[in-house]
């Protein structure tokens, strides 16, 4: 038990605190340079290039060779970093930043106002299929005012754009790499200003990365100043949790990510081992999207059965022993825009879920016990990306569909699919559920992106429902605090009222290291570890 409530502290503390936590830990030794240290990772990047990457688990990788113009700090507040400062025009359309004058890309090209236009310009540009282009949707073009001056103009006021600057998915690579086309392989062609160099990628294996002796422009954030102190780190893809742990503790790599719940008690309170709990839920929680424009959830009493038809805190607690919450919201609870309201108001409904199936025509079950309608099974595909499958999530999802199976008859068919499938669903608006965590951004931004009219999941899915998307259209312009606020808490409690969404549970990030690994923390504005750009060696 000592070990249990030590966790829950430590999962308890934000951002900073945590970082904060980790430093006094090291007030004995003072950070030094030089050293290397290998760090195992879950899921392999499936593109290095945050435009053009969807993947969380890719965006720290990124952190380490890109930087921003603006940093996020703990508290939602934006700190400098390869801008000195910003304004914003009285209505709203216009964001001028004033740029440092001593960057240069890792490939010798010079960072000023024209290569940020060309970042921006080539990311909203439709036939660069770059991701980011969803924070881009109100941007009309960038002008350089001067050579280290740069404006944006937008079409119409954006209460999240500044989030969305702050966003490595906007980070800035070098106008010439840009300019030789697809940059998901990584390695040295993916020139950014980030503390390292990206040097190699070998594919299923390893990416290696080499300290920028020049670095010089750490975000207003920072723990420290001038280049990292490590001289070089590499990420191992090792995505089998057995093999992670080993791999710790037998001193082939230094830091891993992912530590499964059973494997907690080998590092937390250990004399060699240091355990770190990222934010729980900081950004979005693991949420059941549900496409509800599709048969047969396109019946509103068919989702809430699904919504009620479990209880997700006992799948939950077994699956990672009480390390994480369920969650209540598509926004996570450690966000400031989450709806306490919602706790308790909803789900684990079994007799309710019955009722509703029976009312809708579900009366008849198949020989395997599923119910029936017409000759057809009750059955919602629940298409899993292979390549963002991590954390035991497909043992929870597994877990809830045995639930159902049993206590009403639908039968919840999880399929691991590729890439390529899921890309082809979501083209066509086909997806049925897809099971995600949402990139870090504003809550607004985060709530287009997964129920936004043209947001990642329902820009090609027809007639999308017009008032939870008129809501988030609201919310996305709105300057007011306040009015925000009202808007986002409506929407969560819409989207779960309308069982578009069946919000799981907040994700925590666990990292575990040898003890003399020191200066790992985790990043706002990534809700995951941050960069190993202040993190050194105790003895180096």
């Amino acid at each position: 038990m000592r070990k249990f409530v030590s966790l829950l502290a430590l999962a308890a503390l934000s951002t900073a605190g945590l970082a904060d936590a980790v430093r006094a830990r090291s007030d004995a030794a003072q950070p030094r340079p030089g050293g290397s240290i290998t760090w195992g990772v879950t899921t392999e990047p499936s593109c290095f290039d945050p435009h053009r990457s969807s993947q969380q688990a890719a965006f720290f990788v990124a952190r380490n060779y890109i930087d921003s113009l603006v940093g996020k700090r703990a508290d939602g507040s934006f700190a400098p970093w390869l801008a000195t400062q910003w304004s914003i025009a009285p209505d709203g359309l216009t964001y001028t930043f004033t740029l440092r004058e001593d960057v240069a890309f890792h490939d010798g090209e010079t960072f000023d106002a024209a290569a940020v236009k060309a970042n921006y310009d080539f990311v909203k540009k439709p036939e660069n299929a770059a991701t980011a282009a969803s924070l881009l949707e109100n941007f009309t073009g960038a002008e350089v005012v001067a050579p280290h001056v740069v404006r944006f103009t937008l079409s119409r006021p954006d209460s999240t754009f500044l989030e969305s600057v702050s966003n490595v998915k906007l980070g800035l690579i070098s106008p010439k790499a840009l300019a030789k086309g697809d940059l998901c392989g990584g390695g040295p062609a993916l020139a950014g200003t980030g503390p390292f160099v990206f040097e190699r990628y070998v594919r299923g294996q390893s990416a290696t990365f080499v300290r920028n002796k020049a670095y010089a422009w750490a975000p207003g954030y920072a723990a420290h100043h001038g280049p990292a102190y490590l001289d070089r780190f590499t990420f191992r893809f090792l995505p089998e949790y057995a093999v992670r742990t080993g791999a710790l503790t037998s001193g082939q790599v230094d830091v891993i990510e992912g530590v499964q719940a059973t494997d907690v008690s080998l590092f937390a309170d250990q004399p060699d081992f240091t355990l770190l709990v990222g934010p729980s839920g900081a950004s979005t929680s693991f949420t059941f999207n549900i496409n509800y424009t599709r048969w047969p959830a396109d019946d509103v009493r068919v989702r809430r059965a699904l919504r009620d038809g479990f209880d997700p805190e006992p799948i939950v607690r077994q699956v990672y022993l009480g390390h994480v919450p369920r969650a209540w919201s598509i926004i996570g609870p450690a966000n400031p825009a989450y709806n306490k309201a919602l706790v308790g108001a909803w789900g684990n409904d079994i007799a309710g879920a019955n009722r509703l199936l029976d009312e809708a025509g579900w009366t008849t079950r198949d020989a395997e016990g599923f119910r029936t309608k017409d000759g057809r099974r009750l059955r919602i595909d629940v298409g899993y990306p292979q390549p963002y499958v991590r954390d035991n999530r497909e043992i929870l999802i597994q877990g809830i569909q045995a639930a159902l199976r049993k206590n009403i008859g639908l039968d919840l068919n999880l399929r691991i699919v590729t890439a390529g499938e899921y890309a082809k669903g979501n083209a066509t608006g086909t997806w049925a559920i897809y099971p995600n965590t949402d990139n870090p951004s504003d809550p607004a931004r985060e709530l287009w992106d997964m129920l936004g009219s043209k947001g990642f999941l329902y820009t090609n899915v027809p007639h999308p429902d017009p008032e939870i998307t008129g809501l988030i259209d609201e919310a996305l312009q709105a300057t007011d605090p306040t009015r925000k606020r009202a808007l986002t808490d409506r929407i969560q409690a819409l989207g779960v009222e309308k069982a578009f969404i069946v919000p799981l549970f907040a994700p925590s990030w666990f990292l575990a290291a040898k003890k003399r690994v020191r200066g790992l923390s985790f990043e706002a504005g990534l809700d995951s570890p941050s960069s190993a750009y202040d993190v050194w060696l105790e003895g180096a």
